[in-house]
C-alpha cells in the first residue's frame, strides 16, 4: 500500500463507521424490527377478528390485550418499552373511540390524526428551522442540538430528512382519509395494515441515505467530559502550585 492509498483507505473506513453508526440509531430510535411487529401487530389482530365475525368487541378488546401483552414481555425481558408503551395507548384511544361510536372504523381514527399531526409537526418544524427530526435524533447521536449553529451540513441533512417524513406522512394521510370515508370498515383495515410498514421503511432509508452523507455529529457529551476533565487538572496544578509556594513563604518570613 503506498502512501496515497492509505487516506483513501481511511476516508472509506470513516464513511463505513458513519453509516454504521447511523443505522444503529435509526434502529435504536425507531424501534426496529420488533419496534415495527409491535406496531403492526395489535391492529392486525384487530382487523382479522372483525373480518371472522364482525365484533367490534371482541376485536377491540384482543387488540388491547396483544399491546399490553408486547409491554409485559419486554418488561420480563428487561428491555425498553417505550415503543411498546406507545403502541398500547394507541390501541387504548382507537378502542375507545371505537366503543363510544359504536363504529369499528373509529379504531384507527386516532392513528389517523396523529399521522397527520405529526406530517404537519415535521413540515412546520423544518420551516421554522429545527427539523423534527434533529430533535428527535440529536439526543441519539449525543449532539444534542449542536447540530443548530455548530454542523450546518448536518443540519441540511435533517432538513432533507424532515421533509421526506412529512410529504411521506401526508402521502400516507391522502389515501386513508378518503378511504375512512368511502370504504367499508374490513377493507379498510387491511388497507392501513398494508400501509403501515412501507411509507416507514421508505422514511427511515431515506433519513439513514441523507445522514450517511452529512458530517459526523458533534459528541456533546464527550466534550463536556473533556472539559470537566480539564478544569479538575487545573485546579490541581493550582492547589499543587499554592502547596509549593506555601513552604518558601514561610521561609522568607522567618
Amino acid at each position: 500500500m503506498t502512501s496515497l492509498d492509505k487516506p483513501t483507505e481511511d476516508a472509506q473506513d470513516a464513511q463505513h463507521d458513519s453509516r454504521a453508526v447511523t443505522e444503529a440509531a435509526l434502529f435504536e430510535a425507531f424501534g426496529g424490527v420488533r419496534g415495527m411487529v409491535e406496531t403492526v401487530v395489535p391492529g392486525l389482530l384487530f382487523v382479522t377478528i372483525f373480518t371472522i365475525n364482525k365484533d367490534l368487541h371482541w376485536s377491540a378488546i384482543a387488540a388491547l390485550a396483544m399491546s399490553l401483552l408486547l409491554v409485559v414481555v419486554r418488561l420480563v425481558k428487561r428491555d425498553t418499552v417505550k415503543h411498546a408503551f406507545s403502541g398500547v395507548f394507541g390501541v387504548a384511544f382507537g378502542v375507545v373511540f371505537a366503543m363510544m361510536t359504536g363504529n369499528a372504523k373509529d379504531f384507527y381514527l386516532p392513528g389517523m390524526l396523529y399521522t397527520l399531526g405529526l406530517a404537519v409537526a415535521y413540515i412546520v418544524t423544518t420551516l421554522v428551522g429545527v427539523p423534527l427530526i434533529g430533535l428527535i435524533l440529536g439526543p441519539v447521536f449525543k449532539e444534542n442540538l449542536s447540530w443548530r449553529t455548530r454542523n450546518p451540513g448536518r443540519k441540511k441533512a435533517y432538513a432533507k430528512a424532515s421533509w421526506a417524513w412529512g410529504l411521506i406522512l401526508l402521502a400516507k394521510c391522502a389515501v386513508l382519509f378518503p378511504l375512512y370515508w368511502w370504504a367499508d370498515t374490513t377493507k379498510f383495515g387491511w388497507i392501513l395494515i398494508a400501509l403501515k410498514i412501507p411509507p416507514f421503511l421508505l422514511a427511515v432509508w431515506l433519513t439513514w441515505v441523507f445522514l450517511a452523507k452529512a458530517p459526523a455529529p458533534i459528541d456533546v457529551f464527550a466534550e463536556m467530559e473533556a472539559e470537566e476533565k480539564a478544569e479538575k487538572e487545573r485546579k490541581a496544578a493550582l492547589a499543587q502550585e499554592r502547596g509549593e509556594s506555601a513552604p518558601a513563604r514561610h521561609r522568607r518570613e522567618a
